[in-house]
């Protein structure tokens, strides 16, 4: 199940947060003041003691997926950042396949290019 806020952006972590970025990735996600957030944290610390606020902080930290380092643009690229964040090992399978795939292709226009019968083509076609 993939959380979009008002943009289409995912609930994540901020990477430029003071702690954790929990609260920064959840204003980010609402399109509220981070400020505001923040108090309503200290509040709610104050209010019900420090355990459950720590434990249920830690929890959204745990839960909560990094930020992107650079915007996601497409579905492909969400697609890729899901899958790395979950199984970096599967991610970097896939990377290398696609590499592996694009290595062939450029070998194969290469035997062609550099093969007599191309030269040949070529003479006989200019």
């Amino acid at each position: 199940m993939r959380i979009y806020g008002n943009d289409g952006r995912g609930l994540y972590r901020s990477r430029d947060g003071v702690l954790l970025g929990v609260c920064r990735g959840v204003a980010d996600y609402f399109d509220l003041s981070v400020f505001w957030i923040r108090l309503a944290v200290v509040l709610v610390f104050l209010l019900s003691g420090f355990w459950p606020v720590l434990g249920i902080y830690l929890v959204a930290a745990l839960l909560m997926k990094p930020s992107p380092v650079r915007p996601i643009e497409s579905e492909d690229e969400q697609e890729f950042y899901d899958s790395y964040v979950h199984s970096p090992r599967s991610a970097a399978q896939r990377l290398r396949r696609q590499f592996d795939n694009l290595e062939r292709r450029i070998r194969r226009m290469e035997s062609t290019i550099t093969g007599k019968d191309y030269d040949w083509e070529r003479r006989f076609n200019s």
